[in-house]
């Protein structure tokens, strides 16, 4: 269970403390789009998401975009936000990562992955040691198979909370 335990637990993206990441030794932040950075429904990032990935830029962050979405789906974020991407990435299996890892020179430390759900954000970070940080979801819609992983997610919460080791809701940095 305790690769499902993120490291970081905030109410949304624009609530994380960048400078305190990059003090950490962070170079490197992967975000998951739908409901992570912007609802399923909207075809391009607002101008709140643009000014945070304004300033992850200034900051001297690599920011990618790390989907299990389509290329259609998260082209247009990837260029309005001037930033690389990964698509159809399988999260939370570990090839993409790794190949991100290999292509850029990050070491596991140097990353932190953002997201939403606990069985491919989370457990796909955990599962290789990179900081986790889990967000609230933007939205209730979502893809049929994130309602899925959401139902099974509803019993890992479930779990976590009986033990003592996760509660939703109750944020930590």
């Amino acid at each position: 269970m305790d690769r499902f335990i993120p490291d970081m637990y905030v109410k949304s993206i624009f609530d994380i403390d960048y400078k305190a990441l990059k003090k950490r030794g962070i170079k490197c932040i992967l975000f998951d789009l739908d409901n992570t950075i912007a609802p399923l429904h909207i075809p391009i990032p607002d101008k709140e998401v643009k000014d945070l990935f304004s300033d992850l830029n200034l900051l001297k962050l690599k920011v990618i975009i790390l989907s299990n979405a389509s290329k259609s789906r998260v082209e247009p974020f990837k260029e309005k936000l001037n930033v690389d991407s990964s698509y159809r990435s399988y999260k939370p299996f570990k090839k993409k990562y790794k190949k991100i890892m290999d292509m850029y020179g990050f070491k596991d430390n140097e990353i932190a992955c953002i997201g939403d759900q606990l069985l491919t954000d989370i457990y796909g970070a955990n599962h290789l040691n990179l900081l986790s940080i889990l967000v609230n979801p933007i939205s209730h819609d979502d893809y049929w198979i994130s309602k899925v992983n959401r139902f099974v997610e509803g019993k890992i919460y479930k779990i976590l909370e009986k033990r003592g080791l996760f509660q939703i809701g109750k944020y930590y940095d």
